[in-house]
């Protein structure tokens, strides 16, 4: 649509396809991008034209690798956005939300907040090329409630621990094999798979998919309470000199040295 500059938003028989536009920075997330990815995925809860939701990133190396860091380092914070807050809570919240299935279409890298947001999804499907991982305590981030809590209840306490703890990237046949993905195939695939698996739910009730999904997230609508309390800290907590080691050392392509913080 024309409105939307960092993302753009199709709708093809039926599923809508809402992709991140900015290949330039592996479609890293800024303020303006999280308010666009909100307004599409509601003119999606919305249109009665739309039954299935497909989320990608353009170009063939990332679906999304997390917040913008040359932008927080730039400013300080993720960019100017319509309401003055940085609505990503609310992007987490519409994905869980929309009554209608979510397709998370993984053609790349998917690190760190982008890592998050196909794990809130509810189906992954991935290019054999794809890469998953964190990254926030490398850069002096985080990301309690859903990107932590959920995600232990999608692989488990001890792989949710390591994903989090070693930083370590995972294949995409990895991912599968640790259930973050759902099926893996060849990248030239990765649009027609994800249309056949749009084709096969657009044929069954609206309805009784909305209820399906809602009752599947009723066990972890806490995490979402938590993860609004994490947020409140991690925005303190990004003031301080050992988060700011953590973003100075990532745009200064250097390994940080948090040694001064381990006895706090």
């Amino acid at each position: 649509m024309s409105e939307f500059t960092d993302i753009t938003y199709e709708v093809d028989n039926g599923l809508a396809w809402i992709t991140i536009n900015r290949p330039e920075r592996y479609n890293a997330f800024r303020a303006k991008t999280v308010d666009e990815l909100v307004m599409a995925f509601k003119r999606a809860w919305s249109s009665k034209d739309v039954g299935v939701v497909a989320l990608t990133g353009a170009g063939d190396k990332a679906f999304c690798a997390g917040g913008d860091q040359k932008q927080r380092m730039e400013t300080g914070d993720y960019g100017p956005s319509a309401s003055g807050l940085f609505e990503i809570d609310s992007l987490h919240r519409v994905i869980r939300d929309i009554p209608k299935p979510v397709i998370a279409a993984v053609n790349g890298l998917a690190i760190g907040g982008g890592h998050v947001l196909h794990v809130l999804c509810d189906l992954t499907i991935a290019a054999d090329t794809a890469q998953f991982g964190q990254n926030g305590p490398r850069v002096g981030s985080f990301d309690a409630g859903l990107g932590s809590g959920y995600l232990a209840r999608v692989v488990g306490e001890k792989r949710a621990r390591e994903i989090w703890f070693m930083l370590r990237r995972l294949s995409a046949q990895e991912a599968m094999e640790w259930g973050l993905v759902n099926k893996v195939v060849p990248a030239a695939e990765l649009r027609n798979e994800v249309r056949a698996w749009a084709d096969q739910m657009l044929a069954f009730s609206p309805t009784a998919l909305k209820v399906l999904k809602q009752s599947m997230n009723t066990d972890t609508e806490h995490f979402l309470g938590i993860g609004s309390m994490a947020y409140s800290t991690l925005q303190i907590f990004g003031d301080t000199p050992e988060a700011q080691e953590g973003i100075n050392a990532f745009n200064e392509k250097r390994q940080p040295d948090f040694s001064p913080y381990r006895g706090k």
